[in-house]
Formats: structure tokens, C-alpha cells, sequence
């Protein structure tokens, strides 16, 4: 008798119960005219859409930051460092100018037993592009996030870091960002925006 409920409420035809003959109801096929079935495909196009949207990742702009917009891909559990902290982070650099090229990451920065090492810098110093400061100001250790820097609080000069140690890669990444021609084109807006995803890692020294 469970079996029987469970599988009706499935939406299958339960089995017969036994000594009776099982009768199945037929109805005619219902008829809709077009403008009916016009209304029921926009109807299941917005459905779409909408639970597109939803499943869409948003990324919100980081106040204060100067439009560096973030999306957290995994919460930290740890401190959030302050201005003057010391602070070790492991990243992976993407241009958006070059569909994404990746010019640098951490992550093949190796130390002498194969490690990968990760970038260390101190918050507040001026040394790095200030994109990633805003970033990991306002993380938690152990937390992964992705930004999206615009050319305002990117690389500004040649000498910013954090600076790709394959020289072919430092020069693909500043010949395209300061590009002379594209630049008087009107097109510094989009030539510095850069994608980082940024995982830090501890605290290594507070102010």
C-alpha cells in the first residue's frame, strides 16, 4: 500500500490493486490556439532567463576601492590584515585586454624543493598595484577571491608589483597595457583591466 502511494505521487501509473481489473481514463488532447502557445514560450523563456540570472556569480565592487569589483570563491576563517601587516598571498594574473591571457602566477614561482612560493608584500607600502591592496585588505586569511581591476587601480608604471618574472610575459603584459597608439585611440579604459584570483594565504607580520 506504500509502494502504491509513493509511486503515484512520483507521477508513475501505480499497479493495479489485486482482483480488479485497472482501468486507465483517457482525455482528448487539448487544443491551444497561437497566441496561447506564443504567451507559454515567452513565459518559459523568462523562466530561463531569470534562473540564469540567479545562477549567474555577482561580483560587487569592494567600497572604497576605486571600482575593484569582487567575488568570494571561498570564505576565510582567519584575521583580516590591516595597513603596515605583512602578508603572503598566492595569485593567478589574467589581462582582460588579451582574452584572458594569464602573464603570471604564484603558483609557478618555485622554491628550491618545488614549492610554489607565494608573493609577499607589505599592506600600505605603495609597492603594489592598488587593486590587489583593496582586495586583500578586506579578506580573511584562507579566503579565494576573484577581482576584476580597472586600468585606475592597476599597473600605473613599469616598476608596480606585483612584476612577472618571465621576461617575455612582463613584456607581452606592459607593451599591451601602454601601448602608445591604442592609448591616443581612446582605449586606456579597457587595455589595464585586470582579472586576478587571490588566495591569501597568512599573516606574516603585524604592524
Amino acid at each position: 500500500m506504500v509502494t502504491t502511494v509513493v509511486t503515484a505521487v512520483a507521477g508513475a501509473v501505480p499497479p493495479a490493486l489485486k482482483g480488479k481489473a485497472a482501468t486507465v481514463a483517457t482525455t482528448p488532447s487539448p487544443t491551444f490556439t497561437r497566441r496561447q502557445l506564443l504567451a507559454a514560450a515567452a513565459t518559459a523563456s523568462t523562466i530561463r532567463t531569470a534562473a540564469a540570472a540567479a545562477a549567474t556569480p555577482r561580483f560587487t565592487e569592494i567600497p572604497g576601492s576605486g571600482g575593484v569589483k569582487a567575488l568570494d570563491l571561498r570564505e576565510g576563517s582567519g584575521e583580516v590584515p590591516a595597513d603596515g601587516d605583512q602578508v603572503a598571498i598566492h595569485y593567478y594574473g589574467r589581462l582582460a585586454a588579451k582574452q584572458g591571457w594569464r602573464f603570471d602566477s604564484t603558483y609557478d614561482h618555485k622554491d628550491e624543493t618545488g614549492d610554489p612560493m607565494p608573493f609577499v608584500f607589505t599592506i600600505g607600502s605603495g609597492k603594489v598595484i592598488p587593486g590587489i591592496k583593496a582586495a586583500v585588505k578586506s579578506m580573511r586569511v584562507g579566503g579565494l577571491r576573484r577581482v576584476i581591476i580597472p586600468p585606475s587601480q592597476g599597473y600605473q608604471n613599469t616598476s608596480q608589483e606585483p612584476i612577472p618574472p618571465n621576461f617575455f610575459d612582463r613584456q607581452r603584459l606592459f607593451t599591451t597595457i601602454f601601448n602608445p597608439t591604442r592609448l591616443a585611440n581612446g582605449e586606456g579604459s579597457t587595455l589595464g583591466t585586470l582579472i586576478f584570483d587571490i588566495e591569501l594565504i597568512n599573516i606574516r607580520q603585524r604592524s
